[in-house]
């Protein structure tokens, strides 16, 4: 499928899961780490054939990274599980105000629509990213770096068998297939089709969503901290 097919698919699917309630949003977490257990073999073989490519191409650090065992298939599904246990956010009363006339005015918060999140080559966001997204009420397009495409495609793969065991539509989460820089585009102007765009990676991805995005986006740090103490400290 085309990015904007996956886009369009998404938006078909967004509104079922907002009318879904708190009980039905967490049961269909539960599914997702369940299944995303179930096929531990299948993102196991997926990831083995992403190190196998990536190595050479890529530093030690990206390649630790990148590979994934089975224990760290277990704390992605605990990852999920622990989304699960959060308080829901969409619905929560913000703020009433009362009106001299006796009109009541109340904002309360609610599911963004369908968010875009591009992020780099680390397999553990796709689930991450989509189990919160899901507690939100919101879709989930999700665009990982080249070298992980297999991973993120398999984790997919087994979190769409967990949504669809609770009757809900697949499109839920999705992952886009073209993994140039077209893509990331592509989600960064996607007017009417995007609600929110979430880039997490370095600074260049950040700088070209402050340069070309037209659809609401969070600005969000390189990643990179520095924590400096002077012996004179202790």
């Amino acid at each position: 499928m085309t990015t904007r097919e996956i886009l369009i698919a998404a938006n078909e699917a967004k509104s079922a899961l907002a009318l879904a309630d708190t009980a039905k949003k967490n049961e269909l977490l539960a599914a997702m780490a369940e299944s995303l257990l179930r096929h531990t073999d299948d993102i196991l073989a997926a990831n083995a054939a992403d190190m196998a490519a990536a190595r050479g191409t890529v530093s030690d650090v990206m390649l630790d990274r990148l590979m994934l065992n089975a224990g760290r298939i277990e704390g992605m599904a605990e990852g999920i599980r622990q989304a699960a246990a959060l308080p829901d956010p969409a619905g929560r009363l913000l703020r009433r105000v009362e009106r001299p006339n006796g009109i009541v005015i109340d904002r309360v918060s609610v599911p963004m629509g369908v968010i875009a999140i591009i992020y780099e080559s680390r397999p553990n966001v796709t689930s991450d990213a989509a189990a919160l997204a899901l507690k939100s009420g919101s879709a989930c397009v999700l665009r990982g770096g080249k070298e992980a495409w297999r991973t993120c495609n398999a984790i997919v793969t087994a979190l769409r068998d967990g949504i669809r065991e609770t009757g809900l539509p697949e499109t839920l989460v999705s992952l886009v297939e073209d993994t140039t820089r077209e893509s990331a585009r592509e989600l960064m102007t996607a007017n009417g089709l995007v609600d929110l765009l979430i880039p997490r990676g370095g600074a260049g991805l950040i700088r070209a969503c402050v340069e070309n995005a037209t659809v609401p986006f969070i600005q969000t740090g390189t990643g990179i901290c520095h924590v400096y103490v002077d012996s004179a400290g202790f």
